[in-house]
């Protein structure tokens, strides 16, 4: 009924892009700091695109998603804290400022979800299976809640929970295994879907019994490249 192997007993979600529409709201947010950082600092770089956004920054911690592109452009920074001036060229002062224009939208227009991934998940709850959302995001448990399905989550690893616990981002598996173990079971009976090429990566590289590749900008092939067992465009196709 779920499409799923027999032996899966949880659900692992990935929440931008898998059950809400805020991938759309990150990449804007991503695309308008990084291309005001390299107007000013380095302007004769390119924009930051759509392939940008997916190879490195989707699906992982914001300083990780800082680090990474501005890596791939030949430019390196430094850290950074809480104490850096507005403007500074530190990965804190990056990210931070992407953080802010995503919490803006969030409370200007809300969170918009994917009515066939809600649709699935409540079949997933009236199946008996336990359900965790699985984010890089700080912001988890606001989206979680504006989206309106917090009811139908039973565990949360979020930013806030990976600092806390000291884990690593994806693409390496730590966030996802942790949501399996809130939920009581081994990787082997978790499956894990997910939008982002890292969080299918992460799939993989934990052992988990089923990955579920969520194509929602075209890139069906490269999410099956990176291990995904099955590729759909929306989980409603799952039912």
């Amino acid at each position: 009924m779920l499409g799923l192997p027999d032996h899966v007993r949880v659900c692992l979600f990935d929440l931008d892009g898998v059950l809400t529409r805020t991938a759309t709201v990150h990449m804007a947010a991503w695309k308008r700091t990084f291309d005001e950082f390299l107007r000013r600092h380095d302007p004769g770089q390119p924009e930051f695109s759509q392939e940008d956004y997916n190879r490195f920054v989707d699906g992982k911690h914001r300083a990780d998603g800082v680090r990474g592109f501005l890596a791939s452009r030949g430019i390196q920074l430094p850290e950074g804290g809480p104490d850096d001036p507005p403007g500074a060229a530190t990965v804190h002062v990056i990210s931070e400022q992407k953080n802010a224009m995503v919490l803006r939208e969030l409370e200007e227009h809300g969170v918009e979800v994917y009515p066939g991934s809600v649709r699935y998940l409540r079949a997933v709850k009236d199946a008996g299976l336990a359900t965790a959302v699985v984010t890089a995001s700080a912001n988890g448990e606001k989206v979680i809640a504006a989206g309106g399905f917090a009811d139908l989550i039973d565990a949360r690893i979020d930013g806030v929970v990976a600092a806390r616990d000291g884990l690593r981002g994806k693409p390496a598996p730590d966030t996802f295994l942790a949501g399996a173990r809130a939920l009581g079971v081994e990787p082997g009976a978790a499956v894990v879907y997910e939008d982002a090429l890292s969080g299918v990566q992460a799939g993989r590289a934990g052992d988990f019994g089923y990955v579920v590749g969520v194509d929602r900008v075209g890139q069906a092939d490269a999410l099956r490249d990176a291990g995904a067992d099955v590729v759909v465009t929306d989980l409603e196709e799952l039912l």
